[in-house]
């Protein structure tokens, strides 16, 4: 590997450049797994920011736990009778369950994707 060096002023600096970076936000669930990291596997965090790898896989956790949750949310949904009929039936009811299975799809993914 050759390294340029640049002077400037009695000093010669290296030609260093950061590999490009995504541009995509890590989004609630990424910050979330970022956080996990740092505070619990400080290591593993220290690693993958060296390799210059974290925000890839903080966008890819943020996305792929929002793929999960949309598929928990419609099966918990269909499983429960959670259906167009009863939203024009009783709207509030339909929020407060609809709300209900997308808790319970938070919670699970957050169990079984970030805090691992």
């Amino acid at each position: 590997m050759d390294i340029t060096y640049t002077k400037r002023g009695d000093y010669y600096y290296p030609d260093l450049t950061l590999p490009p970076q995504p541009t995509e936000d890590i989004g609630r669930f990424g910050r979330m797994r970022k956080k996990y990291l740092k505070e619990h596997q400080p290591d593993t965090f220290a690693l993958m920011l060296l390799e210059n790898t974290l925000a890839q896989h903080l966008i890819d956790i943020d996305r792929h736990a929002l793929e999960q949750i949309d598929l928990i949310t419609s099966r918990l949904a269909k499983a429960e009778g959670v259906t167009e009929e009863l939203k024009a039936r009783d709207q509030l009811g339909w929020i407060r369950a609809m709300n209900s299975c997308r808790a319970r799809a938070e919670e699970h993914v957050t169990r079984e994707l970030i805090l691992v």
